[in-house]
């Protein structure tokens, strides 16, 4: 079947429109990374090679494989050719703790998992723990299968399947460094969505698309698949630099990115950034962050291209996309909802709010819906709101108001979730680790503003009566059992925290107290 015919369905698979590309174009590039090339021709034969050995080793379609690598051209050709054979992806994060790690492989009940040298090095003390056949994707120096001797023959083809819309595509785990991690399920037709809409963005055969944010973030698996699977090449990136991104972006007259505002941040703040030939780029996003209306201005003034700023869940529902070159008086709103997107603003009750007041967002897509957090029917619910007709609802947490052009902005977080160089931390999560402290009574994390970084997570700590502890002796308790990411930028120590009349620490004035105290980090 062509391209063409593939994309006119109302549902087909990543796997099949890859497959056209290779018989089309069998010569074009699709995978380029650190002077390495895999053109669709071999991208289709190794896919099939994964396939095939994932079912000599009776993986089943709808069973799950986990990943734990740096980006590279092994890491996407297992992730597709796992796809073709309807076997599920959680991708993980290498910077995750080494518990984290063992609960997500657990929790998925992942059958295999994939790691790259650091990723093996890390859990080699706990390998005893992991149920899953580890495989390595590059040498780890540990007892792990390398990836070249598990595949299968060349030439292999893998028995076909047959892959339902609703069928489960990804896990994709959004926090757990304490307590158990949420996974999040995302259907095959939601990744269809994000592909189908592609076009609109330019992407296609003749788009070269620059991936430098992690492969386990949903962030970069939206720019990905439709950058791969509608026939572009894509230049991988495996770790971020301002400056060699830049040059790595001329040198291949790259079209698209996607970045999160701290890079875009990093980016505009080189002082010859000028000196880059960026006219190749025809378009730019953003998401995962707070991107500045400040910061947006600077990219539209210096960086060529379009610049468009997606404001949407991991876990789906609905997005609003802000075209900030085409509406630049908005730059302080996150855009209106895509075609086919319902949000809606919600009370306290569950409530719509009356135009023009503020309330929590809610969104439905038809097709770009979570499934639901593994194993945690639980957070599920917690996650959905249903209107009075059924219509079900996936619940941000972010508080909004819409204006009376129908641009939504934002106005706070109705959780205290902190966002740091684009991932996702919880404050809960911290407060459980300071809390070890045997000097520590309760403790507050909340993000204050980060010039590097975004957000960056600071505690404000009361100790227990007749023990004392460093400010540095706590921070450095709790960075040692976290995950790089989460990480405390300080820790100020306190008499008492400040609550509200029924109990509830007032982290907002715990922010901004701190704030008019403090000049952002650099």
């Amino acid at each position: 079947m062509s391209v063409e015919e593939l994309l006119n369905r109302e549902f087909a698979t990543i796997a099949e429109l890859i497959r056209a590309h290779a018989q089309r174009q069998p010569e074009h590039n699709a995978l380029l990374h650190d002077g390495r090339r895999l053109d669709f021709a071999g991208l289709d034969a190794q896919m099939d090679r994964v396939a095939a050995a994932l079912q000599r080793d009776g993986i089943q379609p709808g069973d799950v494989i986990a990943v734990c690598a740096a980006s590279s051209i092994e890491y996407v050709v297992l992730f597709l050719g796992a796809l073709r054979a309807g076997v599920v992806v959680a991708p993980l994060a290498g910077s995750s703790t080494v518990e984290s790690l063992v609960a997500m492989v657990a929790d998925c009940q992942a059958k295999l998992l994939f790691l790259d040298r650091a990723a093996a090095s890390a859990l080699e003390p706990v390998r005893d723990q992991l149920q899953a056949r580890r495989i390595a994707l590059a040498e780890t120096g540990t007892d792990a299968l390398p990836f070249e001797p598990w595949l299968a023959p060349v030439g292999a083809i893998p028995d076909p399947v047959q892959i339902a819309p609703d069928a489960p595509f990804n896990v994709i785990y959004s926090s757990g460094t304490t307590g158990t991690p949420k996974g999040i399920v995302q259907p095959h037709r939601m990744r269809w969505a994000h592909v189908r809409r592609g076009g609109d963005s330019g992407y296609g055969p003749d788009a070269i698309t620059l991936i430098s944010t992690p492969l386990y973030s949903n962030t970069t698996l939206v720019s990905f698949f439709p950058a791969i699977a509608l026939g572009g090449a894509v230049v991988l990136m495996a770790k971020f630099d301002a400056a060699k991104f830049l040059a790595l972006a001329a040198r291949e007259r790259v079209t698209h990115a996607m970045l999160v505002p701290v890079q875009y941040q990093r980016i505009m703040d080189l002082p010859d950034f000028d000196r880059f030939d960026l006219s190749s780029f025809r378009m730019k996003f953003c998401t995962s962050a707070p991107f500045s209306a400040a910061l947006k201005r600077r990219v539209l003034d210096r960086f060529p291209g379009g610049l468009v700023e997606y404001f949407g869940m991991t876990e789906g529902g609905g997005t609003c996309a802000l075209q900030a070159h085409k509406f630049p008086n908005k730059l302080h709103t996150v855009g209106q909802p895509l075609a086919g997107h319902d949000i809606r603003l919600i009370d306290e009750q569950g409530r719509e709010v009356p135009a023009g007041e503020a309330g929590e967002v809610v969104g439905h897509s038809p097709a770009a819906m979570m499934i639901g957090y593994r194993n945690q029917p639980d957070k599920t619910s917690e996650a959905e709101w249903y209107d009075p007709t059924g219509l079900r609802f996936i619940r941000t947490g972010d508080v909004g108001r819409f204006d009376s052009d129908g641009f939504l902005t934002l106005l706070d977080r109705k959780k205290d979730m902190i966002i740091s160089g684009g991932f996702n931390l919880y404050p809960s999560d911290l407060e459980a680790v300071l809390t070890q402290h045997p000097a520590v009574a309760e403790a507050a994390v909340v993000g204050v503003p980060s010039l590097r970084w975004g957000e960056t997570p600071i505690a404000f700590v009361v100790c227990k009566a007749g023990q004392a502890a460093t400010p540095d002796e706590i921070s450095t308790f709790v960075n040692e059992r976290v995950g790089k990411t989460q990480r405390l930028s300080a820790v100020e120590l306190m008499a008492a925290l400040p609550r509200s009349p029924i109990g509830k620490v007032l982290k907002r004035q715990l922010r901004d107290e701190y704030a008019t105290r403090i000049t952002p980090d650099p």
